[in-house]
């Protein structure tokens, strides 16, 4: 099988950035395939990309080779890193992107991209990406042992990602990103959802303000409706019918979604904690 790279920048498509990454790998790495995760992510956001990787990284075949460059700090001290996870490998600076991947799967290795051998001859201080990460990440599919790429790390950089809070009486969580159909993509799993919520228990309130059902599929909100469901991630979202839930309900990043352990009232309270 050619080996396969996965990129993921906020490059976007219209400037020649993530096409160069691609030049530099396939000048050291001609026989792999480059597959794109997302380009898209918002300027500097590094905590969406760390998201993003994270929700994607596991359905790549083994031995997937991922290259997330999101680096408002391009140019500083900060290090590069290369690291070994489960069955994969990745390629980042130390600034967090790799938070959620390494939480969900414990590094084996981490090292520090000073091997200067593995990147091109001059390192700019302006495309650390071409000119550092899509070398390191060329050179690991072509082969090379991740310890060659520099000395061993274990004091990398971690994102403070919120985590749902648990009292007697609520689950509360957070927005941890809107995706592009502004679906509020929250901090709640399914699995700490279902052992907090029982069926016609719960009531769900974004925001303080409370939303409909629960369902299982975006087709069954009505119209007038925004309606929580557990995404393609597993996790907790609210949406609405064919437009922007996070306009609807005016809410952005980092607001409060709770869980409260209520018994039913009525069958308007039954019907929102129907389970999927």
């Amino acid at each position: 099988m050619r080996p396969v790279i996965a990129l993921l920048s906020d490059f976007g498509t219209k400037d020649h950035y993530a096409g160069t990454m691609k030049g530099v790998i396939l000048g050291i790495c001609p026989e792999a395939s480059l597959v794109d995760i997302t380009h898209g992510i918002a300027a500097h956001d590094v905590l969406e990309g760390a998201l993003q990787l994270a929700a994607s990284y596991r359905y790549f075949p083994a031995g997937t080779v991922f290259l997330a460059v999101v680096d408002p700090g391009v140019g500083s001290a900060r290090r590069g890193l290369a690291a070994e996870a489960g069955d994969y490998r990745f390629v980042a600076p130390d600034n967090g992107v790799l938070t959620e991947v390494l939480r969900e799967t414990p590094p084996r290795r981490v090292v520090e991209l000073s091997e200067r051998r593995y990147a091109r001859p001059t390192v700019t201080r302006t495309f650390e990406g071409r000119d550092r990460f899509a070398p390191a990440a060329a050179w690991l599919a072509k082969g090379t042992q991740l310890s060659a790429l520099g000395r061993a790390v274990t004091d990398f950089h971690r994102l403070d990602v919120p985590v749902p809070e648990l009292t007697p009486t609520a689950l509360r969580g957070a927005v941890l990103a809107i995706d592009r159909f502004g679906n509020l993509v929250t901090n709640i799993d399914r699995k700490t959802f279902e052992a907090f919520a029982k069926p016609g228990e719960f009531r769900i309130l974004a925001g303080g303000e409370p939303v409909g059902r629960l369902v299982s599929t975006y087709a069954e909100i009505q119209p007038d409706e925004v309606c929580a469901l557990f995404g393609s991630s597993d996790h907790l979202e609210l949406a609405a019918n064919a437009v922007s839930a996070a306009d609807r309900l005016g809410l952005a990043r980092y607001a409060v979604v709770e869980i409260r352990r209520d018994q039913a009232q009525g069958s308007g309270l039954k019907a929102q904690g129907r389970a999927p």
